[in-house]
C-alpha cells in the first residue's frame, strides 16, 4: 500500500512537473507564434524503401515527418524548438526531437543504434547487462551510463520518469501488457511499438536503420550503412544458386523439431547466399507464427538428404560439437550432412545484431561454396565437429 502511494505521489510530481516544463504537445514559450494547422502542412516527398514494408516515412513542410507503423501507429517526429502543428489526428503520437533518454525494450533496435554512433542515447534498457550479448550495451550498463528500468511488462516507473525519459521503444510483446503502455503514455513518455521482427525479408529488417535515423536526425548516416551492406552483398546475391540445400532447426525440450516456415525471414537469408531452404512448403497459413515445431520422424523425413544443416543455438545455447547434436537425438546420426561434416551452430549474437544478417547471409554463402572454410572468414556460425 505504501509503495502505491509512493508511485501515485511520485506519478503526480511528474505530470506537474511536464506540465511546468513544457512537455505537453500544446505548450508553447513566450513569443512562439500559434502553430499552423496540420492540415495546412504540405507532402515534399516520402521516403524510399527497398525491402521493407511494416513502415513508411513522409515528409512534411515545417521539417515535420510522419512514421506509419502497420498496426502499430502513427508518429510525428517535431524538430527541436518547433512547436507542434494544431489538429493531428487522436491516433497520432507525437515525438520531440532531440531524443536524449530512450527506455529500449526491443533488444533488436540496439544494433540499428549502434550503427547510427548513437547507443549513448538510449539510457535506460529493458535487459539487463547478463542479457546482452551486445559489448556496447553491457558495458553501458557496467559503467552507469545506461539503467536496467525493468522488462516491458514490470517497468520501473520511478526510474523512468526520474531519468527525463522522452522515448519508450517497446516490440509487439507490450500488446500482452497493455497497462503498461497506458501508463508510460500516462506519464508523457511517447511509446513506440517496433515491428521489425514482422518483416519476411532479412534485408527489411535491416532497413528499419532508416526509420531510427529520422528519430535520431541521422537520415545520410543512415543511407551510407545501409547502402554499404547492399554492396558487400550485391556479388553473392547476383551469383547463381549453388543447389545445395539447408536446413535450420532447434530441438525442443520436449522432442519437438522447430523450423522456420518457407516463407521466413531466415529461409530468405539461406535463398540470397544461393541455397535452399528444406523443409519445404510448410503451412504458412496455419497461424501468424514464422515457425513451428514438427515431430523428429517428418523433420527426417523432409531434411534426411539436406546438404547442409544449421542448429539454432537461441533458445537452447550453442553446441560445440556433433557429440552434442546426437545427444539431442540419435536419429540425427543418419542425416547426410552429418555423416559428410556440414552442420553449423549460430553464435548467440546474431539476433541481438539486426545489421549482422548482411554478415550472415556471406557466412551461408561461404560455408555452401567453399569446401573447408576458414573460420576467420565466418562471423555468425562455428562447425560442428566430433570430440
Amino acid at each position: 500500500m505504501m509503495k502505491r502511494k509512493r508511485f501515485l505521489i511520485f506519478l503526480i510530481t511528474g505530470m506537474l512537473m511536464m506540465a511546468a516544463g513544457g512537455c505537453s504537445v500544446d505548450q508553447k514559450t513566450a513569443g512562439d507564434s500559434l502553430p499552423e494547422e496540420w492540415t495546412d502542412l504540405t507532402l515534399e516527398h516520402s521516403m524510399k524503401l527497398l525491402y521493407a514494408n511494416q513502415f513508411s516515412v513522409d515528409y512534411y513542410t515545417g521539417g515535420f515527418t510522419m512514421i506509419k507503423i502497420n498496426d502499430g501507429g502513427c508518429y510525428l517526429v517535431v524538430p527541436e524548438d518547433v512547436t507542434v502543428p494544431q489538429g493531428l489526428p487522436s491516433d497520432v503520437t507525437v515525438i520531440r526531437q532531440p531524443l536524449q533518454n530512450i527506455y529500449l525494450v526491443a533488444t533488436s533496435a540496439m544494433d540499428l543504434f549502434r550503427s547510427l554512433d548513437s547507443v549513448d542515447q538510449v539510457t535506460l534498457s529493458g535487459t539487463d547487462a547478463s542479457g546482452w550479448y551486445m559489448e556496447e550495451a553491457k558495458q553501458a550498463l557496467e559503467q552507469g551510463k545506461m539503467f536496467y528500468a525493468g522488462k516491458y511488462n514490470a517497468p520501473d516507473y520511478e526510474l523512468i520518469l526520474s531519468k527525463s525519459c522522452d522515448l519508450a521503444i517497446e516490440s509487439t510483446m507490450i500488446y500482452h501488457s497493455p497497462e503498461v503502455k497506458e501508463q508510460l503514455e500516462t506519464l508523457g513518455v511517447p511509446v513506440l511499438v517496433e515491428r521489425s521482427s514482422y518483416e519476411n525479408h532479412p534485408l527489411g529488417r535491416m532497413e528499419w536503420l532508416k526509420l531510427y535515423a529520422v528519430l535520431l536526425g541521422k537520415e545520410e548516416l543512415a543511407e551510407t550503412c545501409f547502402n554499404q551492406q547492399m554492396d558487400r552483398l550485391k556479388a553473392v546475391m547476383d551469383q547463381k544458386p549453388t543447389g545445395k540445400t539447408v536446413a535450420f532447426f532447434y530441438i525442443s525440450s520436449n522432442g519437438y523439431v522447430n523450423v522456420r516456415k518457407s516463407g521466413d525471414y531466415v529461409a530468405k537469408m539461406i535463398e540470397l547466399a544461393g541455397g535452399t531452404y528444406v523443409p519445404r512448403n510448410l503451412d504458412e497459413n496455419a497461424n501468424a507464427l514464422s515457425t513451428m515445431n514438427l515431430q523428429l520422424e517428418a523433420f527426417y523425413a523432409a531434411a534426411r538428404d539436406a546438404d547442409y544443416l544449421i542448429y539454432n543455438s537461441t533458445i537452447d545455447g550453442e553446441l560445440n560439437s556433433l557429440n552434442e547434436l546426437l545427444e539431442k537425438n540419435g536419429l540425427l546420426a543418419d542425416f547426410k550432412a552429418v555423416k559428410e561434416g556440414h552442420v553449423w551452430c549460430t553464435e548467440k549474437n546474431l539476433f541481438q545484431e539486426t545489421m549482422g544478417l548482411g554478415r550472415m547471409i556471406l557466412d551461408i554463402h561461404e560455408i555452401l561454396t567453399v569446401e573447408e572454410p576458414d573460420s576467420s572468414d565466418v562471423t555468425y556460425l562455428h562447425q560442428l565437429l566430433w570430440e
